[in-house]
């Protein structure tokens, strides 16, 4: 009887292993915006939507693209390094990874009119880097650990590790019990890395004099990875006792927790812009991105192991593979820039609603509803903001660049210590007025945590920094 419930269970395992990965904080991933963009954006902190030409701004704003005067080509690159400083039971751990990309290509052509403008664009962007990593090691002396949290579940991977054993009444099986009872030393890292790459498609005309509107469409395609290793180790040697009695399994070591997961992503979305000069000094932006409808397939990954004084054990590695949809917030955006004796300052809104994100297609209906539901319960509206200056220097051919973010955590009741908040400073160098070149460091810092398993029970404290450099050219025909 045993066995067949272990057939069973391992395949409720298997789907709920591959549904692990898929609750509202995969949604989150892919519906909070990244920060890459241009340098010369970026330099401004991306408050572009109302300031400046340029190829990263018309993508926070296509009706920017309608200021465009001559064609221009721009490219770029990036270099990224996110650093972790980890928190776990009182010890610390620093953890980093980065990473570096082609960041933007794009052309811009005005069209010829008789009157206003009308110019399309086309091109490529990096819009999101998933660099992270976290590394952890401390004594959880708690009664708990993913052992107990396993067996609770009734899960056979405890139970093929001999670190379970059923409880019966006669040939009927009940339930799994464990007797190990937390006092395990906890360790491992999680290392997350890929992207997601845009490619947009714009255009943009002056309506009537002074008044510019604009309209992207845009094409996404990226990967995201995600390799994590769990130990728990018997450092006091508490369990020298059998964990099964069914087997020679004295002297519990330790237990290794392999997973992967990986997906591969596409999508698209449309953007509209409105953007009217009030006076030669001040200008005012709009812009609206309709949600983005990502189609995800997945694939992950388990493998697992025991070890005892005299035998070790593992489980048979196991795979499975499902695509679902994700639907994105809209988001709302509006700012104003003014410029006068050679300093142009930006700084704009943005409004996003994270309880609209939805698991709208794939996975099964009840997983779907739940998830949803855990959705509009635990996220919230946020306003985000965008701060920027640009200085000209007088007959130098150099601007200078400087600019605030402040992206605030999607999550209900978080305090503000979790909100990402980055700085930018950047300079710019124009050559022979046919040539921009562009650099941009971008710091962001804040702070997150992590649970192992359970709630609270096995828990990272991380302060996070990241830091982006991004050089961007841009040739006017």
């Amino acid at each position: 009887m045993k066995n067949i419930l272990k057939l069973s269970f391992l395949i409720i395992m298997i789907f709920a292993v591959d549904i692990f990965s898929q609750n509202p904080n995969d949604a989150l991933r892919l519906s909070e915006p990244g920060i890459l963009s241009s340098a010369k954006t970026l330099g401004v902190g991306n408050a572009g939507l109302a300031m400046g030409v340029d190829f990263g701004s018309g993508l926070i704003n296509p009706a920017n693209f309608a200021l465009y005067k001559k064609s221009s080509f721009t490219g770029g690159f990036f270099y990224n390094n996110f650093s972790n400083n980890v928190t776990f039971f009182g010890q610390k751990s620093d953890y980093s990874n980065s990473s570096n990309h082609l960041s933007q290509f794009g052309l811009v052509v005005p069209l010829p009119t008789q009157r206003g403008s009308m110019v399309l664009a086309a091109g490529y962007t990096r819009i999101k880097d998933f660099n992270s990593s976290v590394k952890f090691d401390g004594f959880n002396p708690g009664n708990n650990s993913m052992i107990q949290d396993l067996t609770w579940a009734n899960d056979d991977i405890a139970y093929d590790l001999k670190l379970s054993t059923g409880v019966f009444e006669g040939e009927n099986w009940l339930y799994d019990e464990t007797i190990i009872n937390g006092k395990l030393n906890q360790s491992g890292s999680i290392i997350d890395k890929g992207g997601i790459d845009n490619w947009n498609f714009s255009g943009a005309v002056e309506i009537a004099k002074n008044l510019f509107v604009g309209a992207s469409f845009n094409i996404y395609s990226g990967s995201f990875q995600r390799d994590r290793e769990y130990f728990e180790d018997d450092v006091d040697n508490n369990y020298t006792q059998p964990t099964n009695p069914r087997y020679p399994t004295e002297d519990f070591q330790s237990f290794t927790f392999i997973e992967s997961l990986e997906w591969d992503l596409s999508a698209w979305d449309m953007k509209f812009g409105l953007l009217y000069k009030m006076n030669r000094f001040a200008q005012f932006g709009a812009s609206i991105k309709l949600p983005t409808y990502y189609t995800i397939n997945e694939k992950y990954y388990v493998e697992a192991y025991s070890d005892f004084a005299t035998k070790s054990y593992e489980i048979d590695p196991y795979d499975s593979r499902i695509e679902y949809d994700i639907t994105t917030p809209f988001e709302l955006t509006g700012g104003f820039s003014y410029a006068i004796a050679g300093v142009s300052l930006g700084a704009q809104l943005t409004l996003i609603d994270y309880t609209q994100m939805e698991f709208s297609d794939g996975l099964t209906a009840s997983l779907r509803s739940s998830n949803n539901r855990t959705i509009k319960d635990n996220f919230r509206s946020v306003l985000a903001y965008n701060l920027g200056a640009e200085y000209k220097v007088p007959f130098a051919g150099i601007n200078l660049r400087a600019g605030f973010m402040m992206k605030p955590s999607a999550y209900e009741g978080d305090p503000s210590d979790y909100d990402k908040k980055y700085i930018t400073a950047g300079l710019g160098i124009v050559a022979a007025n046919v040539l921009a070149i562009d650099f941009v460091y971008a710091h962001g810092w804040w702070k997150s945590i992590g649970d192992n398993y359970g709630f609270d029970e096995s828990r990272t404290n991380q302060d996070i920094t990241r830091d982006n450099i991004i050089i961007s050219f841009t040739y006017g025909i």
